[in-house]
């Protein structure tokens, strides 16, 4: 439990910060999903397009801190790899 006025004002802080970060992870779960359900039905246009997509959501949260940089390119770059192959 909180003892000061200040810790109190953190715990809120975080909670807020938390719910915002939460709902940002959810977003980019979504994106990396639709891509993955595209590959699975072997569509190289709609993998392609729901990519930059997903890329894009993915560079934006790892600039607002949701994800590591390395962790969004690591990831970007492994479905990238999967598009890529159901293309040829």
């Amino acid at each position: 439990m909180a003892n000061t006025p200040n810790a109190e004002k953190a715990i809120r802080k975080i909670a807020r910060r938390t719910a915002v970060n939460k709902s940002r992870r959810s977003r980019l779960r979504t994106f990396w999903r639709k891509v993955e359900e595209a590959i699975a039905s072997a569509d190289a246009a709609a993998a392609d397009s729901a990519l930059k997509a997903a890329e894009s959501e993915t560079m934006r949260a790892v600039s607002k801190g949701v994800l590591h940089k390395n962790a969004g390119s690591r990831k970007v770059s492994r479905l990238a790899q999967r598009v890529k192959a159901l293309a040829r």
